[in-house]
């Protein structure tokens, strides 16, 4: 991958506003703030603008408040008029929702930066490699390569988040010895993975905890068992004063069901519906969702829908998924 033409267009331009997918993980959040400190490490003007609120799970990556909630009235110009705009974690362009118009048409430098499979065509220049964990290698990647700054305890915070959640705390496939590498280099620097993980995963709200018991609670298992199906409705998110981004990684419980290979998990949102796959070994996921209008990893994916009911989707969705357990290798 060609890092330096990436380190040209930084050094060549002076403002810079950086964005990511709707309702942001850690991947997400953690590329953005590691660019954002890179470009201000330079004395770059720079502005982390997204549509989604932060999910409050992530907020100790951002003590400093730097993220701002895309507001038309207030950025559209501002993103017209930057020289460059940065969107990581994300290769389409409507994953950017409110904001997808005002990027699209700005008259700046557009550059992805991204891991993820079929790539739009919205941007000007492409910096995607599908192999690595996660966003945040990539960032950690052209650091290493350009030295374009060096490395200090807020970057590494940064993209030890982003790796440990993109890799489930190292558990996927894609927990490779460079990732390992790239972590001991991390920690070297002053992370500690402890509190990282606690930050994360064990700081819930109970409105969170609730959820998931009711999440947990609607799984049902079709294909004699290889595919489990979970359906969060909105009214469960209204009882439990929780929302979207809450339900982060509550699709990874119906894989860890003995004998399934695809987990379908199906939210209702107040204008439309959700649907996260997963799957373990080499079935394409992707491809399923796909077929709805989405995409994503092999093993990861998902769609936003706005038409139909979950009950009529609920039935498409698994027959669809039941010609790849047959095709599995």
């Amino acid at each position: 991958m060609d890092f330096s033409l990436l380190k040209n267009i930084i050094s060549q331009n002076n403002s810079f506003i950086i964005t990511s997918h709707v309702n942001p993980d850690a991947d997400a959040i953690g590329s953005e703030l590691a660019l954002y400190f890179i470009l201000k490490k330079l004395n770059k003007e720079v502005r982390v603008i997204n549509h989604s609120q932060t999910p409050s799970f992530l907020s100790f990556l951002d003590s400093d408040n730097v993220i701002e909630k895309f507001e038309p009235g207030q950025h559209s110009e501002m993103l017209n008029n930057a020289d460059v705009l940065f969107a990581l974690d994300l290769n389409q362009c409507n994953r950017l929702v409110s904001m997808e118009k005002s990027f699209c048409n700005s008259k700046a430098i557009k550059v992805c930066i991204d891991h993820h499979q079929d790539p739009g065509d919205f941007a000007d220049h492409y910096f995607i490699d599908t192999n690595v964990s996660a966003t945040g290698e990539l960032i950690y990647d052209f650091i290493k390569e350009t030295s374009i700054v060096d490395f200090d305890y807020d970057i590494a915070l940064q993209i030890y988040a982003a790796i440990m959640t993109d890799t489930g705390s190292f558990k996927y496939d894609r927990t490779t010895p460079n990732v390992h590498r790239i972590v001991a280099h991390l920690l070297e620097l002053g992370v500690n993975p402890t509190y990282v993980y606690d930050q994360i995963y064990d700081q819930s709200k109970f409105g969170k905890i609730k959820l998931l018991g009711g999440s947990l609670a609607s799984i049902e298992l079709f294909a004699s068992g290889q595919i489990a199906v979970m359906v969060v409705p909105q009214k469960m998110l209204q009882e439990t004063k929780t929302l979207e981004a809450d339900i982060d990684g509550f699709v990874n419980f119906c894989l860890a069901i003995e004998n399934v290979k695809i987990g379908l998990l199906f939210i209702e949102l107040k204008n439309g519906m959700k649907i996260s796959f997963r799957s373990k070994g080499k079935i394409p996921v992707n491809k399923l969702a796909a077929e709805f209008g989405g995409g994503g990893h092999t093993n990861a994916a998902g769609t936003r829908l706005f038409d139909g009911s979950i009950n009529d989707l609920k039935q498409k969705v698994i027959k669809a998924a039941e010609k790849y357990l047959s095709e599995e290798n």
